[in-house]
């Protein structure tokens, strides 16, 4: 297979959810990873899914919006059961080593970073998750530019991540068994269920333009 043709060596889904809107003055809460192939195909079994709450100081404060919808994350995250940011940051490049092959020296082996708004998060995972980081491909997979493309060249309206069936039909191992909006694995995947329709969709409706 020629370079040109060489497909991505895994997609590595990854969502957070900050301490703010305003990624400048944000830090991280929550970060969730699920790894898959090209194909949406799991790589990583479902038992090695992390999904990480952040442990915040006692000077550490949050949004007003975070504060009011996210009240239970907040209060994870000054719990026992979170983590450090560097402990978050082994344990998802430990995960990556392990079901990616990484560190790669050449960046065409590295896998691809995968989201909704990815951008989003890369920005946050370049400042505070550099293992992480250093092991992945520069490009990025971003499904929201699916769907604009979906909405915008296909006139259709957007995957509803808040059907539950509709996400039970696309997610591969449909097993989700209610909408958690603003939970990071949940985020993840709905995500991979949404890219999984634009796929299964698109071609057709190319076909009829």
């Amino acid at each position: 297979m020629s370079e040109a043709k060489k497909k991505s060596t895994a997609y590595v889904w990854f969502d957070a959810e900050f301490t703010s809107l305003e990624l400048d003055q944000a830090g991280l809460l929550q970060v969730a990873v699920i790894v898959t192939d090209a194909a949406l195909r799991r790589i990583a079994p479902p038992e090695a899914d992390l999904n990480l709450c952040i442990r915040l100081g006692q000077g550490d404060e949050v949004s007003p919006w975070v504060a009011e919808n996210l009240p239970a994350l907040v209060a994870k995250c000054r719990s026992g059961e979170a983590v450090s940011i560097g402990e978050a940051d082994r344990q998802i490049a430990a995960l990556v080593d392990r079901y990616c092959g990484t560190p790669c020296q050449e960046m065409a082996d590295r896998p691809v970073l995968a989201g909704n708004s990815v951008h989003n998060d890369w920005f946050l995972m370049r400042k505070f998750l550099p293992m992480f980081g250093s092991r992945l491909h520069y490009r990025l997979l971003d499904v929201s530019t699916i769907k604009i493309q979906w909405q915008d060249w296909a006139e259709q309206p957007p995957f509803d991540k808040e059907n539950v069936e509709l996400l039970n039909r696309y997610f591969p191992e449909a097993a989700l068994p209610s909408v958690n909006a603003h939970d990071a694995l949940f985020d993840i995947k709905a995500s991979i269920a949404e890219l999984a329709f634009y796929r299964a969709h698109l071609g057709v409706v190319s076909e009829k333009l």
